[in-house]
C-alpha cells in the first residue's frame, strides 16, 4: 500500500504540479539554456548535491535507529510543551469543515513535496548556481540539525496528547492510505521541530531572496508555506512550539548557507591546492632572464 500511496503522490507532484510551475515560473528561454550548460552546471554543483545526499541517506538510516536512541538519551518534553501552550491549537479547529480538512490534508502531503521540489528545478534552471547550491545546503542543515533535535527531544503531537480534542486521525479521515505514507517518514515522537515548517519557511525565504529572477514564484511559494505550516497545527500533528522551533531553524539554515555557499569553492580550492604541490615549469619561457 506505501508504494501505491507514493507512487500517487509522486504521479501528481512530478507529472502534474511540476511541468505545470516550470511552464509558468521557469519558462523555455532558461529550459533551453540548461540543455546546453547542464554538465557544467552538475560540475559546480556537484559538492553540493552529494553533501545532501549523504544527509539524506543519514536520515534514512536514523529512522531506524532513532527511535532506540532516542529512548537511551532522549529527554521527553509533551508535558513540558502542554503546560507552556495548552491548547493553543485548538484554535484552528474553529475553522474546520470537511473541505478545509480535505485542503489541509492535500497540502500537507501534496503541496509540501511539490514546494520542496520545485525549487531544486526552478534554482537549476539560472546561470547562476549559488542559489541552487545555498538552497541543497539550507536542506542539508534543516535535515541535519532536525535530526539531531529529535533524538534528543522525546516529545507526542496534539493529537496524540489531547486526541478527544483535536482528533487523532484527522489526516486520515479523508484519506485513509496516507497513514502507510507517513509511517514510512515520521515517528509519533518526532515533532520539535516541525521540519515542515523549516523546510517551508526556507523555501519561502528563497522565493523571496530570488524574487528578481522568479517573481510570480515567491507570492505563490509564500501561499504554499505559510498553508503547510498552518496544516500542522490544524492537523494536530504539531504543537505552536514546534512550528516556532522550524521557523529559528529554517532562519538558522538559511544563514549558513548564506556564509557557505559563494565565500568559497570546492572545486577553486581543489585548484589551489594542485597548483600549490605542482612541480615547478621547466618552460624557459617562462623564467625571468637575466
Amino acid at each position: 500500500m506505501f508504494t501505491e500511496v507514493l507512487l500517487r503522490v509522486v504521479t501528481v507532484v512530478v507529472g502534474l504540479m511540476l511541468p505545470v510551475a516550470i511552464a509558468v515560473f521557469v519558462g523555455r528561454q532558461r529550459l533551453a539554456t540548461v540543455r546546453s550548460e547542464w554538465k557544467h552546471r552538475l560540475r559546480v554543483c556537484g559538492p553540493t548535491i552529494a553533501v545532501l545526499l549523504v544527509v539524506l541517506a543519514l536520515n534514512r538510516v536514523m529512522r531506524q535507529i532513532g527511535p532506540g536512541l532516542s529512548r537511551d538519551i532522549g529527554i521527553h518534553m509533551t508535558e513540558v510543551f502542554y503546560d507552556l501552550e495548552g491548547e493553543f491549537v485548538l484554535i484552528f479547529q474553529t475553522i474546520q469543515t470537511s473541505e478545509v480538512t480535505s485542503y489541509f490534508t492535500f497540502t500537507y502531503v501534496y503541496g509540501y513535496t511539490f514546494l520542496l521540489l520545485f525549487p531544486v528545478v526552478a534554482y537549476f534552471a539560472l546561470s547562476d548556481t549559488v542559489p541552487f547550491r545555498r538552497l541543497l545546503v539550507a536542506y542539508s542543515f534543516n535535515y541535519a540539525l532536525g535530526l539531531v533535535l529529535y533524538i534528543f527531544v522525546i516529545a507526542y503531537g496534539p493529537r496524540n496528547m489531547m486526541p478527544e480534542l483535536v482528533g487523532e486521525t484527522m489526516l486520515y479521515d479523508t484519506k485513509p492510505e496516507y497513514q502507510h505514507l507517513t509511517r514510512q517518514v515520521n515517528r509519533n515522537t518526532n515533532v520539535f521541530p516541525s521540519l515542515h515548517t523549516s523546510l517551508s519557511a526556507t523555501v519561502a525565504t528563497f522565493a523571496y531572496m530570488t524574487r528578481s529572477e522568479y517573481p510570480k514564484w515567491f507570492p505563490v511559494a509564500t501561499a504554499l508555506a505559510v498553508s503547510v505550516i498552518v496544516s500542522t497545527m490544524y492537523l494536530g500533528i504539531h504543537w505552536g512550539i514546534d512550528v516556532v522551533a522550524g521557523l529559528l531553524l529554517a532562519a538558522v539554515s538559511v544563514a549558513l548557507s548564506i556564509k557557505l555557499v559563494g565565500r568559497w569553492s570546492v572545486s577553486a580550492g581543489l585548484e589551489t591546492i594542485g597548483a600549490v604541490l605542482r612541480p615547478p615549469s621547466d618552460d624557459p619561457s617562462t623564467t625571468d632572464r637575466e
